[in-house]
Parts: structure tokens; sequence; C-alpha cells
């Protein structure tokens, strides 16, 4: 009884912080530079732990550190279940192709 006291305690109190504007988690440590190069090495066939390895993270206070493979798998998976990203991916990428 009192673990679930504690507990609608502690959503009470992320409720009260999220309505004052403030973000509960980590920081992101991902942006768009980061996203675009873990895109480009799946398209080589590259596994998660090996992109990984080849990126870092280049704000934060994570600055300089390479993300995890779970890290790098929330990414595309939200970059992948995103509406935006599917119509950007059927777009022309010439413009001669436009007209």
């Amino acid at each position: 009884m009192e673990r679930e006291y504690i507990r609608d305690r502690t959503l009470e109190g992320h409720e009260a912080a999220r309505s004052r504007g403030k973000t509960i988690g980590g920081a992101a440590v991902t942006d768009d530079a980061v996203l675009s190069m873990a895109l480009h090495l799946r398209e080589q066939g590259l596994s998660r732990r090996d992109i990984a390895a080849r990126l870092v993270i280049t704000k934060g206070k994570k600055k300089g550190q390479r993300p995890s493979a779970a890290t790098v798998l929330r990414m595309l998976r939200e970059h992948d279940d995103t509406p935006a990203a599917a119509v950007r991916d059927d777009l022309p990428t010439s413009a001669a192709s436009l007209t």
C-alpha cells in the first residue's frame, strides 16, 4: 500500500512538472546530423552496433561520447514511424523530375 502511495505521488509530481513546461527524462542526444549519418550507415547495411560505434554525440552533456545501440534503434524507429519520412522518401531527388 505504501508503494502505491509513493508511485501515485511521483506521477502527480511528473504531471505538475509537465504542466509547468519541464521535461521528464534524460536529455536528447540526437540531432538531424546524427540522424542523417545513421540513415546513411544503415543504407550501407551496417548493424545497429556498428552504426553506434561510428556515431558521436555532438551536443549536450554527453558530447563526444558514442550513443548506445538502443539509442540508435530508437532514433531509426522514430524516423521510420513518422509520416513525414514516408512522404519525404517518395519525393523525387532532382528538380528536373518535378517538371
